[in-house]
């Protein structure tokens, strides 16, 4: 049953596709060959707004589809170098501007999670919605107290609507795993594991509180990020009530230019934001579109970005923290050959490829980099040549680093747009080296014996008797471990014993065996009485065996 659910839905999809003419982007590929199977498969010859662009087809086909769709177009509207112009100013507007739903709708499930009325909460609450996404719409309102804030309302049914998609992309994922070698290199199944489970945490409201509280936390009092207050009486799982936050959306950048915003200093301040939230805080913003980030404009010459939308978030672990960081240092340097062994250590790379060989790859996809300014560098082609050495080396992917990936792409999209001119590299190097000092250097030692000390210093008193009971404790051990060899020795002397009484039993055995022979014969008496003697003796032997030294 589960097979022709997903079967069905396939078939949606495709037909949803050809309907919207998007059977047009296999013709110039090899896959050309395809468009009559996908045409017959989508039941249906009519064509749908046939007179917009491929752009809007796009973007309406994505919307129709669903939000795991919707947001694969938001990250495909930062990568301009990807995509042409056309199709990414349309899938730009998928970030805040998807079709919204009904304000009764939004108001019912407000009433419905808070356990009151609207105006019992609200003084005002306004009922067009400032912004719809695919995941939920937002609404202003002002509180009791006078306060400005927006309600976040997830969208009617969406964990059914989500969980259909990814079972969709479960069964795609095993599929492809089964059949596909470079899948499996991929470990496809485990990023859409990963992503099943970054979904799940988007849509509980309460989660995304959380998460923009501890950010706000971590950039409390910073020139270089603003998060919102949470209301935490009014935030349930499908509502959540926050600060109002005025500023001019990071997508707009002709209006920053027009409001004298140094658009360099701007741009630094995102590289220096993300690499904080990474290497400091290990906790960093993984839905870094445009929609989601707005800049306070006020001082021009030192521009504050403004997160919003914490539903998606990243953490990386002190190991994957310091190899990443290892590594872009050696990538600084071209220090391919630390690049490769670094790889190798990190378990990223099998321990018995050829290292010479790796470097050799690795220069190949770096040094044409070198030299250019970020306008100058074509990352997707970048991505594309070390996609190419991780297949011929065998490189497996990281579940815990798609995210991250995920946000270094809206970070180059990003940087595009607000200053082309910006090196990417140069303004993370010196944080990057900062902070591997910090991690690595005498000042981290000090650091750790610092941290630690009050912890020592507590215990120094209970030393000497934990010291008495731990040899105290080692001397019982050592007793047991005397009469367990004791035992394991009388153990083999009863194990000696016993093979020689076998033996005796053995033999004794074989000259009676013998003597009957010689007695049933009736002949040869001396020697029958010899061989039973024999026996006998043999026999009694067996029966008790002389104490083995």
């Amino acid at each position: 049953m589960n097979i022709i659910r997903q079967l069905h839905h396939a078939l949606k999809i495709n037909r949803t596709l050809v309907r919207y003419g998007l059977d047009e982007f296999l013709a110039p590929t090899p896959l050309a060959i395809l468009r009559p199977i996908a045409r017959l498969f989508s039941f249906s010859f009519s064509r749908k707004e046939q007179d917009k662009s491929r752009g809007q087809r796009l973007r309406l086909a994505l919307v129709e589809l669903g939000p795991i769709y919707v947001k694969l177009g938001q990250m495909l509207s930062t990568r301009r170098d990807l995509i042409p112009p056309d199709i990414a100013d349309e899938l730009a507007l998928l970030q805040d501007q998807v079709e919204p739903f009904p304000s009764s709708d939004a108001l019912t499930l407000i009433e419905q999670q808070l356990g009151t009325s609207v105006s019992a909460v609200f003084s005002h609450f306004n009922p067009q919605p400032l912004a719809s996404a695919s995941i939920a719409q937002v609404h202003e309102a002002t509180l009791k107290n006078g306060e400005q804030v927006v309600v976040k309302v997830l969208r009617p049914s969406i964990r059914q609507k989500i969980r259909r998609d990814l079972n969709m992309m479960h069964e795609l994922a095993s599929w492809a795993e089964k059949y596909s070698s470079e899948a499996r290199r991929l470990r496809v199944k485990e990023v859409v594991k990963e992503y099943d489970a970054t979904l799940e945490r988007e849509i509980d409201l309460r989660i995304e509180a959380a998460n923009t509280s501890h950010l706000r936390h971590n950039f409390k009092q910073s020139e270089l990020l603003y998060v919102p207050k949470i209301y935490w009486d009014f935030t349930r799982t499908k509502v959540m009530v926050v600060e109002k936050i005025s500023g001019t959306p990071i997508g707009q950048v002709q209006s920053l230019k027009e409001q004298g915003v140094n658009m360099k200093a701007l741009a630094d301040r995102g590289v220096e934001i993300f690499f904080t939230q990474v290497f400091r805080d290990s906790f960093f913003h993984a839905d870094m579109h445009p929609g989601n980030i707005f800049v306070d404009t006020t001082n021009p010459d030192k521009p504050q970005y403004i997160a919003i939308d914490c539903g998606i978030m990243g953490t990386l672990d002190e190991d994957d923290k310091r190899y990443l960081a290892q590594n872009f240092l050696a990538f600084f340097d071209r220090d391919y050959r630390r690049i490769a062994e670094l790889h190798v250590e990190s378990g990223w790379i099998d321990e018995d490829v050829s290292i010479p060989e790796f470097e050799s790859a690795i220069r190949a996809a770096c040094e044409p980099i070198f030299g250019k300014a970020l306008a100058e560098i074509s990352f997707g082609h970048f991505l594309i040549q070390l996609f190419q050495t991780a297949r011929r080396f065998n490189m497996k992917v990281q579940p815990q680093l798609v995210l991250l990936q995920k946000t270094l792409l809206y970070i180059e999209g990003l940087g595009r747009q607000l200053y082309p001119e910006l090196d990417l590299w140069e303004t993370a190097q010196p944080y990057l080296k900062r902070w591997l000092r910090e991690q690595i250097g005498p000042k981290a030692v000090f650091g750790e014996v610092k941290e630690q000390l009050p912890d020592w210093l507590h215990k120094a008193p209970k030393i000497p008797g934990m010291l008495f009971d731990n040899i105290q404790r080692l001397s019982h051990e050592f007793e047991k471990f005397e009469e367990l060899k004791k035992d394991i020795t009388q153990l083999e002397q009863y194990k000696l014993k016993q093979n020689i009484a076998q033996r005796d039993a053995i033999i004794g055995i074989g000259f009676g065996l013998l003597g009957g022979m010689f007695y049933l014969s009736q002949e040869l008496s001396v020697i029958t009485i010899g061989t039973a003697s024999i026996s006998l003796f043999f026999l009694a032997k067996s029966l008790w065996p002389k104490k083995v030294k």
